[in-house]
């Protein structure tokens, strides 16, 4: 995590200092300033671009802006960069007596809520949090979704469900994964599909969520999918395969088996392939972490594999797509064992996981 936290005064900038310092110890990377005037005194760095120009830098480099002062310069530096709640930092104000600490923007998917309730209790300060469902102590969508890791599929539909909680009217829950901790109120849960209300009586909810990584489900006249991080995808291929080749191999896999592509949490294969451009380039386009194994890590995988005495003599393990998804996934289930197009070969394992309330 990467913080950035920037002061205006002298009281602010010895604020900004003690937020650096708490953050620090928590091991978060900070980058720490305060206008020339105040920098030395506090052992801040001196700002030596424009506000504009920090606050921009900040905005793509920065899980976390602090602004050590009035909520009105905040709003003034941000404003040019607010983008999406998705990808916006969170951003907090302090004012620089450390009274409150506001959770001004990403309150939700960007955590801002919570540092905020964080930082006040560290400063001995008043938390300041405006999102409804907060006030109203109701499941906030998108904070459920980034705590389970799961990608919100319809961000509009994430917005009606939060207003219908908020008008106190019934949504629909249904998971294909177990379930741990009490379930809130507000929801009702599903069994299947078909077999709908499962623990409460009334009509069928309109709208409703359900995690999954099946695509194209409708079990409510308006669904939002939560869609878990919860697939190994294992990949073997050729020398120099290139990227089009192995995406359109992925692609044509995930497709077969009807789940989404948000469900992927990473991709796996044998250490031979650690430099293979293709490959690596195929995840740089789908943004997924490349993790390679060894081949005695390989063999020790337990499992009936597809076996191949040519690909044993390649790379010194009789299967490397399916025993990578396997232990990618620690242990998990294989669903998909190895399928061959164009050289490429892919695997699909699902690890053990549930949603946590």
């Amino acid at each position: 995590m990467r913080t950035a936290c920037i002061a205006f005064s002298k009281n602010g900038s010895k604020v900004c200092k003690k937020i650096a310092c708490f953050l620090e110890k928590r091991g978060v990377e900070v980058e720490a300033c305060a206008i020339k005037r105040y920098a030395a005194q506090s052992d801040l760095s001196p700002l030596e671009e424009s506000l504009r120009g920090w606050t921009e830098r900040q905005f793509s480099l920065s899980d976390l802006v602090i602004f050590v002062g009035a909520v009105g310069i905040a709003v003034r530096s941000i404003a040019p960069f607010v983008r999406d709640k998705k990808t916006d930092p969170a951003v907090l104000v302090v004012d620089e007596k450390a009274k409150f600490v506001i959770s001004l923007l990403s309150g939700h998917i960007g955590g801002a809520n919570e540092y905020a309730e964080e930082l006040a209790e560290f400063l001995q300060s008043i938390p300041v949090v405006t999102t409804a469902t907060d006030l109203n102590q109701k499941i906030a969508v998108d904070v459920f979704a980034v705590k389970n890791e799961m990608a919100i599929k319809e961000m509009a539909m994430a917005k009606k469900i939060a207003a219908d909680f908020l008008d106190e009217k019934k949504v629909g829950f249904l998971s294909d994964f177990p379930t741990e901790g009490e379930m809130p109120p507000e929801l009702y849960r599903y069994s299947s599909e078909k077999a709908f209300l499962l623990e409460s009586e009334g009509e069928k909810p309109e709208d409703g969520i359900h995690v999954t990584i099946r695509s194209g489900t409708k079990p409510f006249c308006h669904t939002l999918h939560l869609i878990p991080r919860v697939a190994a995808l294992g990949i073997g291929c050729r020398k120099q395969t290139e990227k089009e080749k192995i995406e359109r191999a992925v692609e044509h896999t995930l497709s077969e088996l009807e789940i989404e592509r948000e469900c992927i949490a990473g991709v796996y294969s044998i250490d031979l392939k650690k430099e293979e451009e293709g490959l690596k380039q195929f995840c740089v386009q789908w943004n997924l972490p490349f993790t390679v194994f060894s081949k005695e890590q390989l063999e020790r995988v337990p499992g009936d594999f597809t076996e191949s005495e040519f690909v044993r003599q390649i790379a010194g393990v009789s299967n490397v797509c399916e025993r990578s998804a396997v232990l990618g996934s620690g242990n998990g289930v294989l669903i998909q064992k190895k399928r061959a197009e164009d050289g490429v070969t892919v695997a699909v394992a699902v690890k053990d996981w549930r949603v946590k309330f």
